[in-house]
């Protein structure tokens, strides 16, 4: 299966939010069916430790691509752009609970870059992609494999190709950078 069930479902997805986004109602309706399925299995891997949140997730990402659905590009691949959003919320949820020790390592200084107020949050969560664009790969990649995909120091190691040390640091440095950058770009 691997590979070509990805493809297909991608396709699948696509041409139902095309269709959706055309007129066609029923299209629509299975599209937001078909991918609350996929969110589901896509957020629970990341929440394994938190399954309590896993449905609240899926409705506020659902939603959120509801009320996003006019900045997609046909051209880009749906489900990464899905997954941006997923992650989006997944931060959000995670700088929610920072306070309350959900997670086993600490995240207070990291979920500084995050903590804007609500008004500035949705123009960085806009802005992160393109922020994070900015960082060199040994800063960015462990920032995206750990922060926003959840992964342990060790498996972003084996994902990016770099020790765990220079994932410690690339991670450290990169959000120091994207500090940096959120404020300068909020003309602080």
């Amino acid at each position: 299966m691997g590979e070509c069930s990805v493809n297909e479902r991608e396709t699948t997805l696509r041409d139902l939010l095309v269709r959706g986004m055309g007129g066609d109602a029923a299209a629509y309706h299975a599209f937001l069916k078909a991918l609350s399925a996929h969110l589901r299995a896509f957020l629970r891997v990341r929440l394994s430790r938190m399954p309590d949140d896993v449905e609240d997730l899926v409705q506020e990402t659902l939603l959120a691509v509801h009320n996003q659905r006019h900045t997609y590009d046909p051209a880009q691949p749906l489900t990464a752009w899905i997954h941006a959003i997923a992650r989006y919320k997944l931060v959000d949820l995670l700088r929610r609970r920072a306070g309350r020790e959900v997670l086993n390592e600490p995240l207070d200084e990291d979920l500084e870059v995050f903590a804007v107020s609500d008004v500035e949050a949705a123009d960085v969560r806009r802005d992160l992609d393109q922020l994070l664009a900015q960082l060199p790969d040994r800063q960015r990649l462990p920032i995206v494999h750990m922060k926003l995909e959840g992964l342990t120091v060790a498996q972003a190691a084996r994902a990016c190709g770099m020790s765990e040390s220079a994932v410690k640091v690339g991670v450290h440095r990169g959000l120091k950078a994207l500090a940096a950058l959120t404020r300068s770009s909020h003309g602080h």
